[in-house]
């Protein structure tokens, strides 16, 4: 792996880190210039702080980006995101034409790219990215192994 990527996976782990200290689950997505070599935005899930069920890593990323590149098309980065993205984030990615997705713990209830409904096997599809999935998979999967165990167990003492 080279520095940079390493240094991406490094980011978005502390970022989902610190979400789950706010009581989201711990997912980070950034999109990446490859050819800069730098993060054009990053964010984690707020589905609670928000109150809103889309406010996932993924499409917020994706709404930072584009807003601060002034493109709907976001066709020369990259996605890094720490768990598979779901059938709606995996969807919203084709749409913003991302080159590549990279994610770390597979999801075998939600996932929407290696599990689920698998949206880039539809032949209707318009957009498909080149995708890598199990980056830092043990490290991702840890974290979110750790926040529901947490969250389980503080249940449990309620």
């Amino acid at each position: 792996m080279n520095t940079f990527f390493t240094t991406i996976v490094d980011i978005a782990l502390k970022k989902a880190s610190e979400a789950a200290k706010k009581g989201e689950i711990p997912v980070c997505a950034i999109i990446f210039d490859a050819n800069a070599e730098q993060i054009i935005a990053s964010a984690t899930n707020r589905t609670e702080r928000d109150h809103d069920p889309t406010a996932h890593a993924e499409t917020l990323a994706i709404r930072k980006a584009c807003s601060l590149t002034k493109r709907t098309r976001l066709s020369q980065y990259d996605i890094y995101v720490t768990l598979e993205p779901c059938p709606m984030c995996a969807t919203a990615i084709s749409f913003a034409r991302l080159k590549r997705l990279y994610f770390g713990a597979y999801d075998f209830k939600g996932g929407g790219i290696e599990h689920g409904c698998r949206i880039y096997t539809h032949a209707r599809n318009l957009f498909i990215p080149e995708v890598y999935g199990g980056i830092a998979q043990t490290r991702c999967e840890l974290l979110l192994k750790d926040f529901f165990k947490t969250l389980r167990e503080e249940k449990n003492d309620h």
